[in-house]
C-alpha cells in the first residue's frame, strides 16, 4: 500500500525527460489512465450525454402532453355517452310510457267496441224475439181465423138450405155488381 499512496504523493515528480521505459507501477498507471479517460469523456461526452438526456427529457414531456391530450379527449367521449345514454333513457322512458298509455287507450276502444256489439246483438235478439212473436201471433190469429171461418162455414152449411143458400149468393152477387158499377 505504500506503494499506492507513494505513486499519489509522487504524482508531480516524473522522472527525467530523456528517458524512456515502462512503469511498472499498475496501479499508478490505471489511475492516470482512468483519469484521462473520464477527463476526456466528460469533456467530449458531456455534450453528448446532454443531448442524449434533453432529448429523453423531449421525448417524456411529449409522451406526458399526448397522454394529457388522450385522456381529455377520453373525458370529452366519456360525458358525451353519458349524455346520450341519459337521452336515449329518457326516450326509452317515453316509449314505455307513450307504450302504457296506447295500451290503455287500444284496451279502452277494444272494450268501448265490444259493449257497442253486444249492444247490437242484444237489439238484434230482442228484435228478432219479436219479430217471431209476431209472426207467432199472425199464424195463430190466421189459424183462430180459419178455424173460425171454417166454423161459421159449416155452421152455415148445415143451417141454410138451397133456397136460403141461393137468395144469399144472389144478394152478394148484386151487391158485387153494384160495386163495380160504382168503380167504373
Amino acid at each position: 500500500m505504500t506503494n499506492v499512496t507513494d505513486s499519489f504523493v509522487f504524482l508531480g515528480h516524473w522522472p527525467s525527460a530523456g528517458s524512456f521505459g515502462f512503469n511498472t507501477d499498475i496501479l499508478a498507471t490505471n489511475l492516470i489512465n482512468l483519469s484521462v479517460v473520464i477527463g476526456v469523456l466528460i469533456f467530449f461526452g458531456k455534450r453528448v450525454l446532454s443531448d442524449l438526456l434533453d432529448n429523453r427529457k423531449e421525448r417524456i414531456l411529449n409522451t406526458i402532453r399526448n397522454s394529457e391530450e388522450l385522456r381529455e379527449k377520453a373525458i370529452e367521449q366519456l360525458q358525451k355517452a353519458r349524455a346520450r345514454l341519459r337521452k336515449v333513457e329518457m326516450e326509452a322512458d317515453q316509449f314505455r310510457v307513450n307504450g302504457y298509455s296506447e295500451i290503455e287507450r287500444e284496451k279502452m276502444n277494444l272494450i268501448h267496441s265490444t259493449y257497442k256489439t253486444l249492444e247490437q246483438l242484444e237489439n238484434y235478439k230482442n228484435e228478432t224475439i219479436h219479430f217471431e212473436q209476431q209472426r207467432a201471433i199472425n199464424q195463430v190469429r190466421q189459424r183462430v181465423f180459419q178455424q173460425a171461418l171454417q166454423g161459421a162455414l159449416g155452421t152455415l152449411n148445415s143451417c141454410l138450405n138451397n133456397e136460403l143458400h141461393l137468395r144469399t149468393i144472389n144478394a152478394n152477387i148484386g151487391m158485387f155488381g153494384a160495386m163495380k158499377e160504382i168503380t167504373d
